[in-house]
C-alpha cells in the first residue's frame, strides 16, 4: 500500500506540476498579447503623428503654389524679354541703318570686265 500511496503522490505531483506549467504558459501569452498590443498601439501613435506632419507639410507646399499666380509669373518674364528686345533694338538701331545706307550708297562707277566685253560685242 506505501508503493500505491507513493504512486498517488508522484501523480498529484505531476498534475500539479502540469497546472503550473499550463498557468505559466498562459500567463507568457497574455504577457505577449499585451506587448504586442502595446507595440501596435505605439505604432499608431508614431504613424498618426507621422501623417499629421506630412498632412501640414501638404498642405504647407500645396497653399504655397496656389497662392502663386503662374499668369503674373509669366507676364513678369515676357515683360523682362521685352525690355531685353527693345534694349537690342536701342542699341544696334544706328549701327544697322548706317550699314543699310553705306551698301546702298555703295555703287561702283566703272564697269566690270564682263559688262565691258558685253558693250563691245553690242549685246547690251
Amino acid at each position: 500500500m506505501a508503493a500505491a500511496g507513493k504512486s498517488q503522490e508522484l501523480i498529484q505531483q505531476l498534475l500539479q506540476a502540469e497546472k503550473e506549467a499550463e498557468a505559466t504558459i498562459a500567463t507568457a501569452k497574455k504577457n505577449r498579447q499585451a506587448k504586442l498590443k502595446q507595440a501596435k498601439e505605439k505604432a499608431e501613435e508614431e504613424l498618426k503623428a507621422f501623417r499629421e506632419e506630412q498632412e501640414k507639410k501638404f498642405q504647407r507646399d500645396c497653399g504655397s503654389k496656389a497662392a502663386a499666380d503662374p499668369a503674373a509669373e509669366l507676364k513678369g518674364a515676357t515683360q523682362k524679354e521685352v525690355d531685353m528686345v527693345q534694349r537690342d533694338y536701342a542699341t544696334n538701331k544706328d549701327r544697322t541703318v548706317q550699314y543699310v545706307m553705306s551698301k546702298v550708297l555703295d555703287v561702283p562707277t566703272q564697269l566690270s570686265e564682263t559688262q565691258k566685253q558685253a558693250l563691245a560685242m553690242r549685246v547690251v
